[in-house]
């Protein structure tokens, strides 16, 4: 009997508590989430991130801005290069961000940038080279353009 009462309570409670738990996902907390050299926990190269990871998404973290890099061919991630914002075009102004390019190419963060004033991109690679997005950007969904209006985001 007391096996019975057991297992009775646990099929009972086991729900309850699975049910409680997705409940406070879906309320949603924001993981923080950050790209950094050499990491390999991202996926889906140049697809617009921010499908998923977005308040209500099913990806962890809310992204501000993510992307996707490659090399000069456009075929090939390119790992471990580095994103900045600026306030000015061609790395002027304040820098207002640097964001690491992780080991399969892909960048992310989770963390507040205000879109509300022009922001101005830069792409350095692993010698140093610098490459310049001349116009500036109004949101984080680098891959929303980059690779479908647009070409990708590639470096020497």
């Amino acid at each position: 009997m007391k096996i019975k009462t057991v297992i009775t309570i646990a099929l009972i409670i086991s729900p309850i508590i699975f049910f409680i738990s997705c409940e406070e996902d879906e309320l949603g907390e924001n993981e923080t989430k950050i790209s950094r050299y050499n990491d390999n926990e991202s996926h889906n190269n140049g697809q617009n991130c921010m499908n998923c990871h977005t308040s209500g998404g099913g990806g962890e973290g809310w992204f501000t801005i993510a992307g996707s890099v490659y090399d000069s061919l456009k075929l090939n991630p390119y790992p471990n290069a580095t994103i900045r914002l600026f306030e000015g075009p061609n790395d002027s102004g304040a820098l207002i961000k640097t964001i690491e390019v992780d080991g399969k190419g892909n960048f992310y963060t989770t963390e507040s940038v205000d879109f509300n004033k022009a922001l101005y991109t830069s792409l350095t690679d692993n010698s140093g080279n610098v490459k310049f997005m001349q116009s500036s950007i109004s949101t984080g969904q680098c891959n929303s353009c980059h690779g479908v209006s647009t070409d990708k985001i590639w470096i020497e």
